[in-house]
Parts: structure tokens; sequence; C-alpha cells
């Protein structure tokens, strides 16, 4: 895979993809023309991980090639306090960024509130025409549209190509089969087969679909994560730990996963396009042809993973619209987002990004985009993002074997229903 190009193409490149917005001297959100040319200040709050940032930082500041009287302010924020750290500031008002980088699962929750502004509609035609149909509903609450998706994602598994040939085995289909595949890793190199994060709930949701469930039934207004099929995940989070196949921490997730995988303590992970990045550095893919990733293994009833991905929505109350719109289109255009696929090998949510020479020649674009196509939709209502919290403190404890897995599914059942109003 080709990756990095050089500063001054970068610019010329993706100034290409900017879009000029109208004349007229004051727009309706407050930022100042001359001589009908967008100026002032965007403020972007950005939550891609350290190694994507620097990426996003130089695509985010080239917008000024098109826009010269426009100054982009990037600002990185951690994306475990970016929900929280978004709404506090959208609430006061106080030094709130005109454009945010939200998790699919936050859209919802902060349009209901009224924080995000309406998405132009000349862009919501594109939106609806040009995006995969997954991605576009994402940013979408009670019929309008308030986010525009930049990428899409799910969980695959990533697997050290070497470790497994060496121990004889094939990547795992089935989470019977990566029980096998782990014995023979650690027989053959002492090593764990598995390293799977038990600290952050989104890494249960491959578990529960596995199972045939799912944590929420929305239409019918349903918390089912205590049901069966729930209580039959919990226990298969735990069994993978006492049963050897996988190791796991309560804290610090992310960084004991990357670097059990990277240094090979650990063959095989669960894990996102985004970490493919930040895996490539690591020593044991020196060589990149090393990294295999596959399907996340099926549970007892079929394979699932998320639909995840991040959209870009501009503040409600933000003195500069239409220069923020304007930034939120350039940052989503074809051009920044195949930039985005061919340097971090992260998905487009353009259809026909996936036609161009840059995404077709991404091994893990190329991996990923069948497996996005099958991904389980979650159910985008404002309370998403609550969900996860008091999930993670139960799926934590049965994994660790603080609590029994039916005591963590139905205290996170007892939870959610705090949570979800009058549902079942």
């Amino acid at each position: 895979m080709r990756r990095g190009i050089a500063a001054t193409a970068l610019v010329a490149t993706l100034a290409l993809a900017a879009t000029a917005c109208g004349g007229g001297t004051k727009d309706d959100g407050g930022d100042t023309r001359s001589g009908g040319e967008l100026s002032g200040t965007v403020t972007w709050w950005d939550t891609s991980n350290d190694a994507e940032k620097a990426s996003f930082q130089k695509i985010a500041e080239a917008f000024t090639a098109k826009h010269p009287k426009v100054t982009v302010k990037y600002v990185n924020v951690p994306y475990g306090d970016a929900q929280n750290k978004v709404k506090n500031a959208f609430s006061s008002g106080s030094e709130a960024p005109d454009v945010i980088r939200a998790d699919v699962g936050w859209v919802a929750d902060f349009a209901s509130l009224g924080y995000l502004d309406e998405v132009p509609a000349d862009t919501v035609k594109k939106v609806d025409a040009e995006f995969l149909p997954q991605a576009a509903a994402s940013g979408k609450y009670e019929g309008k549209t308030y986010a525009v998706p930049q990428v899409i994602d799910t969980l695959g598994l990533f697997y050290n190509k070497k470790m497994l040939a060496d121990a004889g085995v094939q990547p795992p289909k089935t989470l019977e089969e990566l029980k096998t595949a782990a014995a023979a890793i650690k027989a053959k190199t002492g090593k764990a087969g598995l390293y799977l994060r038990g600290d952050d709930s989104y890494w249960f949701l491959p578990l529960i679909y596995g199972e045939g469930g799912d944590l929420v039934d929305a239409k019918n207004k349903t918390v089912t994560v205590d049901n069966p099929a729930g209580v039959k995940a919990f226990k298969t989070a735990r069994d993978l730990v006492t049963s050897g196949a996988a190791i796991t921490n309560a804290t610090d997730g992310w960084t004991n996963m990357q670097t059990a995988f990277k240094s090979g303590e650990a063959a095989m992970m669960i894990n996102g396009p985004w970490a493919v990045a930040d895996t490539y550095a690591g020593d044991q893919f020196k060589d990149k042809t090393n990294l295999g990733v596959a399907p996340v293994p099926a549970g007892s009833v079929k394979a699932g993973s998320p639909q995840g991905g991040h959209d870009l929505a501009v503040y409600a109350g933000s003195k500069n619209r239409a220069a923020s719109h304007a930034f939120v289109e350039y940052m989503t255009s074809q051009e920044v987002q195949v930039q985005s696929a061919k340097e971090l090998s992260l998905l487009p949510t353009r259809t026909a990004a996936y036609e161009q020479p840059d995404v077709k020649s991404s091994e893990m674009v190329q991996f990923f985009k069948p497996a996005v196509d099958k991904a389980v939709e979650r159910a985008w209502i404002p309370e998403n993002g609550s969900l996860f919290e008091p999930l993670k403190v139960e799926y934590t404890k049965a994994i660790t074997g603080a609590a029994t897995p039916e005591d963590a599914a139905k205290a996170a059942g007892v939870e959610f229903r705090k949570i979800l109003k009058g549902w079942k």
C-alpha cells in the first residue's frame, strides 16, 4: 500500500475538494465575508487517535488553500473524554467548537438536545445520493440530517500471520476454533492466543451479536441485554479468559492490547481499521505483510460486528456557520476520504471513493469494506452513548470474574431501564 505524499502535493490535491460558498456580506450564521469570500476562524475538535491526528490536522489546515481568509483551529480531544467535554462546551456556549468529530452513537443525543445545526439542504441531497446508506443513517435524527459521515468502520480479527503459521493454525472462524488455535499457539510459543479488551463495552457487541442478541430492541422499546442471549454473551466473555484463550485487563485496555499485539505477546486481537496505522508501527509488523485481518469469529449463532464510525457536525451556536459547513463538506469530500484511506487505512463513507485506485490498492480497506456491509447497525437513539458506561461496568465485572455473567446481565438491564424511561 502506498502511504503518504509530499505536503505541497497534499495542499494542491485537497484544495480541489473544498466547496466554495455563495456571496453576500453577512451569513445568518454570523460569519463576516469580505468580497464574497468566507473568513474568520473555524475551530474543529477532532477525536482521532495518536496515529491519525497529525494527518487529520494537516488535511484540515489545507482547507485554507481554497479559503485563505479562514483560519482552521485544530484541537485534538481524547476520544474517552470527548462526549462529556463536547456536551459541557455546547451547553455553556463557552469556548465551544464550531465543528466536532462525533462518534456515530452520539449524533442523536446531541441533536435531541438542540446542540447541532442542521446540514444545509443541498449537502443533504448529496449525502443521501452519494454516501453509503448505513453511514448516512447515523447522521439523522427525527427525519432531519445533523451530521455528515466522515469514516465508517467495524471490528475484525487482527492476527500475526507468522505466529499462527508457526503454530500450524488458520485464522479461526468461530470462538470455539479460536480456543483451539490459542491452545496451539500457547503450546508452540508460550504466548497468548488473543488479547480481548475488558475495559470497553464496545468489544462486548460482537459477543452478544454472535449469540443472536442485541442491547436493545428500539422498535419495540425493549431492553434485551439481559435476555438469554445477553447472559450467554457475558458467559462467553468470561470463558475466553478462564479457558486461557484470551488475556485481558480492566484498565488502559487500548494501550495494553496494542502493546501485547505489536510486541508478539498476543497472536490475535479484535480491533478496527483505526488501529491499522498504529499496529504497523510495532516490531512484529515492520514487514506489513505479516498483519492479517479476518472476520470476528462467530459465536454459537452467527458472526456479528457493530457498525461504527465518525460523523462531522456543526454547533448550532457557532458564529461562523457558513464556513463551518463548508469545512465539513471539504473534510468529507471524496478527495479527503481517499487521502485518509491511503494514509490511515480508514474506510470512506462515499460510495464512489471505493472505485479510486488509492482505495482499491489498500488491502485493509478492501478487507473491511465487505465487513462493514455486513455490520450490525445500532439503534440511532439519543440514549445510545449513555448505555455504554453501565454496560462497561458490568462487562468488566463479568470478564474479570468480579461478578457472575448472570448478575452482570441482570445489573446491566436494570441500569438500561433507568436510562430508557418506560422501556420494557
